[in-house]
């Protein structure tokens, strides 16, 4: 046995199950390790941005880390993206990153870099193991690590020496991982004379209060105190469909939501900051708080949220359930009307099975969708957190592996597709049971839209050229089928529903073009 066998046990001891892979000759001994080794899923990726991607959407299913296996400085740094949104979805990921052998880095081959500085900006703690008896346990350091409390992403840097050493570190049992900080009682106590005392407060929940044991427990609260609930625009995890609460998403537009705040004289805040913009607009403020209102945080992600806002609940007392949506009927089709995000919305409720999971990476698109589920089947939302797009169909990978009795989709803009489409070839090669819904608009819409608000004038032809993707037009349907995933287009909304429906029915990965 080498020492790369000792870490693959340990890391499975900890509850890590899969590894997202696309290794290098310094990865070698894990790959073997991991050909050797019972318990742990290896899945191939032809890009680290797919593994990264697939290692955050499998950690917001499944509530736990898989890891990745990349390869030195560059091939982390083609998975920073996919890194930084996961980070930003408090997402835990186990990040094992070969490096040169130590002797060898000293010789500055051409791949030498400063890994711990590439992964630095998106991890939560970058550990370098620098003897073979460290493997197994910096193995836990970073399960641990990536843990939290405040969940993330921790990277381990694995020298090619210290993987090949026949030294055989001890193999770590279950340990104790750390749990989410309890809330004190006197931050609960505040909260609850904030309650009693605002005229017009809100809720602004966030990360796990959106959760639906969050969002039950933001009921109780909301019957007893009056607040209205709202929620971050991205969410890491929503919990949506018929029997659910569902708060109002706030506007990713500034100036809409300035105005769906006003009024409040206290922000009650849940698993997650004050809201602010995405982006600084001339003359536009970056803060969305009133003026005037108190704020009052009673937890952030660190925090056992829903722990606390269940106490919160208890101490305000029983009072009438806020009303959560029922199962509705949906609006007649159309079907020659010319396809649209709403449509698909509606097609989406009518079709997808109870307890989906839709990875949206589909900006203005999704939108669009969005309204139209959220009294359809019972699903989870993921959002796209960080806004680094080229997630949903790497995400879709993760939450399929992680959830493989569930209906996936992923919901795409055209431009942030061709970012990690080779995600399709491993949705094929592992027969997963994902719908890739394609929104086909060939441009950069949200920049067309953008460039406006930022006050930089009309676009002229340099500008346009530069949002738009239709010269020459992506061809997604030839793109599906290269890497071995059926796909047909939607002009229509008749020819959409039908489209769904068969792909529902079909199983497997699917990819839908939906020409918008």
């Amino acid at each position: 046995m080498f020492a790369a066998e000792s870490l693959v046990r340990t890391l499975i001891n900890q509850g890590v199950e899969v590894c997202f892979t696309n290794p290098g000759t310094s990865e070698m001994h894990m790959v073997a390790a991991l050909d050797r080794v019972e318990g742990m899923k290896s899945v191939l990726c032809l890009f680290e941005g797919v593994a990264t991607g697939a290692a955050d959407g499998y950690a917001r299913m499944a509530g736990k880390p898989a890891c990745t296996l990349l390869h030195l400085g560059p091939g982390v740094g083609n998975g920073l993206a996919n890194l930084h949104n996961a980070r930003r979805a408090f997402a835990p990921v186990v990040n094992i990153v070969g490096d040169h052998a130590v002797a060898h880095a000293a010789l500055d081959a051409p791949l030498t870099s400063d890994v711990a500085g590439v992964c630095a900006p998106m991890s939560r703690w970058v550990g370098t193991v620098r003897t073979a008896s460290e493997v197994s346990t910096l193995a836990v350091e970073a399960v641990r690590q990536s843990y939290g409390p405040e969940r993330g992403v921790a990277s381990l840097i694995l020298p090619a020496d210290c993987a090949w050493s026949d030294q055989e570190p001890d193999v770590i049992e279950t340990v104790d991982l750390p749990p989410l900080r309890p809330v004190s009682d006197a931050s609960i106590e505040a909260a609850v004379k904030a309650l009693s005392a605002a005229k017009s407060p809100i809720l602004f929940l966030g990360n796990d209060a959106c959760l639906e044991e969050g969002l039950e427990a933001a009921a109780r609260i909301a019957a007893a105190s009056g607040a209205r609930l709202f929620m971050d625009t991205f969410v890491p995890r929503i919990a949506r469909g018929h029997g659910r609460v569902s708060p109002k998403r706030l506007s990713y537009l500034g100036s809409e939501a300035i105005q769906e705040l006003a009024g409040c004289d206290l922000l009650l805040i849940a698993g997650t900051k004050a809201p602010v913009a995405f982006f600084a607009y001339p003359g536009e403020r970056g803060e969305f708080t009133p003026d005037g209102a108190q704020t009052l945080t009673l937890g952030g992600p660190a925090d056992d949220i829903i722990g606390a806002m269940n106490a919160l609940a208890e101490r305000l007392g029983p009072a009438e359930p806020v009303p959560a949506p029922e199962r509705s009927q949906m609006p007649k089709i159309f079907p020659d009307e010319p396809l649209n995000p709403g449509y698909v919305g509606i097609s989406m409720s009518r079709h997808m099975p109870e307890n989906s999971v839709l990875c949206d990476d589909a900006t203005t698109s999704g939108m669009g969708v969005f309204p139209w589920t959220g009294a359809g089947p019972k699903h989870d939302w993921l959002c796209l957190t960080g806004g680094a797009i080229g997630a949903g169909m790497p995400q879709a990978v993760g939450a399929a592996l992680a959830c493989p009795d569930r209906q996936v989709f992923a919901l795409c803009g055209d431009g942030a597709a061709a970012y990690t489409l080779q995600a399709l070839w491993t949705q094929a090669r592992e027969n997963l049971n994902i719908i890739n819904i394609v929104f086909a608009n060939h441009s950069y819409l949200v920049l067309n839209f953008e460039l406006a608000r930022v006050g930089a004038g009309e676009p002229g032809p340099a500008a346009q050229q530069m949002l738009s993707l239709d010269n020459p037009k992506m061809d997604w349907v030839k793109l599906a089928e290269g890497f071995g995933v059926p796909a047909r287009c939607a002009r229509t909304a008749g020819e959409f529903d039908a489209a769904l429906h068969a792909a529902v029915k079909a199983g497997g990965p699917q990819v839908i073009v939906a020409e918008i």
